[in-house]
């Protein structure tokens, strides 16, 4: 019997990072503490399971609150990360959605229950018995911590997995897992296309996205930014009007002008001056998180039938729906890569807003440590 000594190799090797399943990466080991390596037991791989080798993992702003115990409760030794790219490693037995060697990713969640009302419509995200978390959350067993995309490899269930776009590259597509859907599932659920007047707080990480996206789904896009500083990126990414914040001027020409406005803010602002600029039955969709209580007034909801309202990202079905319509349309984040090495001084340079627009740190650089 002749034997293919080239499969057996892959099947062995294959085998042997399976069995192998000490992981290195970086941690915050306690609170507000700098991010140092770290070595950690990745699961098993159970039948369902894609084991991933982690290749490019985005860096969100959400990481640093969480890294610094900025929103509550937090699970330490932490490893952050929820903006994975990579490609298949191994399979589970019962696999059928992936194979060895797919492009794939891992956005903010690596598990739900499944069967509450909100799992069953395909919403994961607002799981309403657990949502798994990619880091800083537990597994469905509530005990067993996650561990997030700066690291080597992960391990999840098939289910949780999506598909990269083929035609686009690995590390730009990575911040799309956050950041892409993020603002791609309130443009989609506020219907923004042809005829609708959108508009975007804030030219970060969040917000150019949102610039790519409503011009890709054919809407009038304006950035209101608090200077002009970033008039020729936004122009260049599809904005079709730009205006400063900073100038009074700004809310007076604007008013009753959006039928939709979404606020990727976190930084305290007064909500009441953007309800505004929104038309009669216009709305603002906060996906920014500020620290401090943000109070509206009635009027500015009243006297306009205006919606406040608030998106998470998207739950997989519309998450794998977004990839698609990035591939389709070639949109990609605008990235800065960067080694490990260099993730304290990137957060540090997040929270200055000196990066245009999302850092990528490439994994292979946890070799060269």
């Amino acid at each position: 019997m002749s034997v293919n000594r080239a499969s057996v190799g892959i099947e062995e090797s294959a085998q042997s990072v399976v069995s192998n399943r000490t992981t290195s990466g970086y941690a915050a080991l306690t609170a507000k503490a700098p991010l140092a390596p770290f070595s950690f037991e990745r699961r098993a791989l159970r039948e369902h399971d894609v084991l991933i080798d982690i290749q490019y993992c985005g860096i969100c702003h959400s990481d640093i609150h969480q890294a610094r115990a900025e929103w509550g409760d937090a699970i330490f030794p932490m490893v952050p990360g929820h903006e994975i790219a990579g490609t298949v490693k191994a399979v589970g037995g019962k696999v059928t959605k992936f194979k060895v060697g797919d492009r794939v990713g891992v956005g903010c969640f690596v598990d739900s229950c499944r069967t509450c009302p909100e799992c069953r419509r395909g919403l994961e995200q607002y799981c309403s018995v657990l949502t798994s978390w990619t880091y800083n959350g537990r597994e469905q067993d509530q005990t067993t911590p996650t561990y997030g995309g700066y690291s080597e490899r992960i391990v999840a269930d098939e289910n949780y997995v999506l598909r990269m776009p083929e035609n686009l590259p690995l590390d730009a597509c990575a911040p799309l897992l956050c950041a892409g859907i993020t603002l791609y599932s309130p443009l989609k659920h506020w219907q923004a296309g042809p005829g609708k007047k959108v508009a975007i707080i804030g030219m970060g990480g969040l917000g150019h996205m949102g610039v790519k996206l409503a011009h890709a789904l054919g809407a009038e896009v304006t950035v209101l930014s608090q200077s002009l500083r970033k008039q020729q990126d936004g122009k260049r990414l599809g904005a079709d009007l730009f205006y400063a914040t900073s100038d009074p001027e700004t809310f007076t020409k604007l008013e009753r002008y959006f039928d939709l406005i979404i606020n990727t803010v976190s930084a305290e602002m007064d909500w009441n001056q953007y309800l505004k600029l929104l038309k009669l039955d216009g709305s603002m969709v906060i996906v920014g998180i500020p620290e401090k209580e943000n109070a509206v007034a009635a009027a500015s909801l009243v006297m306009g039938r205006r919606s406040l309202a608030g998106s998470a990202i998207g739950g997989i079905q519309e998450t794998q729906e977004m990839l698609d319509f990035c591939g389709k349309h070639k949109i990609v984040s605008d990235i800065e890569v960067i080694p490990i090495q260099k993730v304290n001084e990137a957060y540090e340079r997040v929270l200055k807003s000196d990066v245009r627009y999302r850092f990528v740190i490439d994994m292979a650089s946890l070799k060269r440590r």
